[in-house]
């Protein structure tokens, strides 16, 4: 359980952690031609036909948390030290932790054709996403049994519901125009799992008495992972196998209106994985009492864990993917373009609503984002970028104040510095094209009809099957 419980504490401290780069939406760059299947990322006349990330750095890390235990977990990350001394317990209080990151580790993309402006993407991605509810009191026990009452019968204090699954992404992308103003995507994907953890307590009940040197503590709940306590995760454990297969599809469609509104909706990484190789899956309905509890936390937080650790039993199961539906509306007015996108999350709780408002010069464009993360987290997001018909970068943060202030306290080593929910967000991106440049027919030195395989629309044959019926 504990494993679980502190998992965020290592995604904070390890990365400078986007919700989902909302300022890149729209923008026909290589990351939003991925994101979103039914967007082009090649211009005609300028661009060249091929284009990649050539391994270079492409990702973006978000992480949150918010509730009163904020300055403790800020104190963890930013100091180092594991203090719940002034963390109120016994009371029910809830903190709530999320956290997804996504790197396009390889992107090969092309373009296909100009008749219907067809596209084919292949990319390798690593996704990770994580939502954690938890109890002022979960994080204190580890601390140390004496933050609670004693004599004291408590109930519920340390029911916590979350998970956390890491997995590899190969997809391959289609779209095409299906006439001037619209057009539709698909991203097919074959998933290999790395890492997942599940953790649902719904009872408890915890009891301390000094008197008797003992800790009565009651735990009914359900843990599912693909690896055990004494496992370590090393090098070897982030490389593709499929031993823990999956597929995922995502599809979308845009439109364009006469005067200039941009309309784009998409579903998103709607799939499963098959977790099978060293799953264990545990259900435990146990009450027990820990004695010699006194100046022996290591053995008491061993004792917890073992509650749950010592009845694993191997066990398969399906766990979705963290799907998404999209929607996102923009309008450009010279050189300022503002966006709305609201984005929701099908399976697990929790989605977006973000404001983005963008200012382009020649090749440079900056945005400002204001975001409301429906777990109760107001953001503002920042991005700079460069973007011509052959070569784009950018950088930017979906929380810049929670960052800035994460990564102060980090260097100078205060718990102090910063304020309200923990956090930090960074993404950043470069892509190349090159290859031959694609041209209008008439430029071309290919001749039309006779060795340029258009081939017809894929979408309107798909469509017209599903008419006839």
């Amino acid at each position: 359980m504990k494993k679980l419980l502190l998992a965020f504490v290592a995604v904070i401290s390890f990365t400078a952690v986007s919700a989902q780069q909302y300022a890149l939406f729209g923008t026909k760059t290589m990351f939003d031609a991925f994101e979103n299947p039914s967007q082009k990322s090649f211009t005609l006349d300028s661009s060249r036909k091929f284009s990649s990330n050539f391994f270079l750095p492409n990702f973006g890390f978000n992480a949150a948390n918010k509730g009163s235990a904020e300055y403790i977990i800020r104190k963890l990350t930013q100091e180092g030290v594991n203090d719940t001394r002034t963390l109120p317990v016994g009371t029910g209080q809830m903190n709530h932790f999320f956290e997804n990151s996504n790197i396009y580790v390889a992107t090969f993309r092309l373009f296909k054709s100009y008749k219907y402006q067809k596209e084919m993407g292949f990319a390798w991605q690593i996704r990770s996403d994580a939502q954690i509810d938890y109890p002022n009191d979960a994080i204190a026990i580890f601390d140390s049994y004496t933050r609670f009452p004693a004599l004291t019968e408590l109930n519920d204090v340390l029911n916590v519901k979350g998970y956390q699954q890491t997995y590899h992404q190969f997809s391959f992308t289609y779209r095409e125009n299906y006439n001037k103003k619209l057009a539709f995507g698909v991203k097919a994907s074959l998933l290999s799992g790395i890492l997942y953890n599940k953790l649902s307590v719904s009872d408890s009940y915890l009891y301390i008495n000094p008197e008797t040197n003992s800790l009565d503590i009651g735990l009914a709940g359900v843990y599912s992972a693909n690896f055990t306590d004494t496992q370590e995760i090393d090098k070897k454990t982030f490389f593709p196998t499929f031993k823990n297969p999956g597929l995922s599809i995502s599809f979308g469609t845009n439109y364009t209106t006469k005067k200039g509104l941009f309309l784009m909706a998409n579903i998103k990484d709607l799939g499963f994985i098959w977790w099978r190789n060293n799953t264990t899956k545990t259900t435990a309905n146990t009450f027990k009492t820990i004695n010699n509890i006194a100046f022996n936390q290591g053995n008491t937080n061993q004792e917890i864990k073992d509650i749950f650790l010592l009845s694993e039993q191997g066990s398969k199961f399906l766990a979705p993917t963290n799907a998404k539906i999209d929607v996102y509306l923009s309008k450009s007015y010279g050189f300022y373009k503002p966006a709305l996108a609201v984005s929701k999350n099908l399976f697990y709780k929790g989605g977006d609503v973000a404001f983005i408002n963008t200012f382009n010069y020649n090749d440079f464009s900056g945005s400002v984002t204001p975001l409301y993360n429906l777990n109760n987290i107001f953001m503002v997001g920042l991005q700079a970028k460069y973007q011509t018909p052959n070569f784009e970068m950018f950088l930017g943060t979906d929380n810049l104040l929670s960052t800035a202030s994460q990564v102060n306290g980090i260097i100078k080593n205060d718990a102090n510095i910063g304020s309200g929910p923990n956090g930090g967000s960074f993404y950043m991106g470069i892509g190349i094209k090159f290859g031959d440049v694609v041209n209008h027919p008439q430029f071309s030195d290919v001749m039309p009809g006779i060795n340029d395989n258009e081939g017809g629309s894929f979408f309107k044959k798909l469509f017209s099957i599903f008419s006839r019926k």
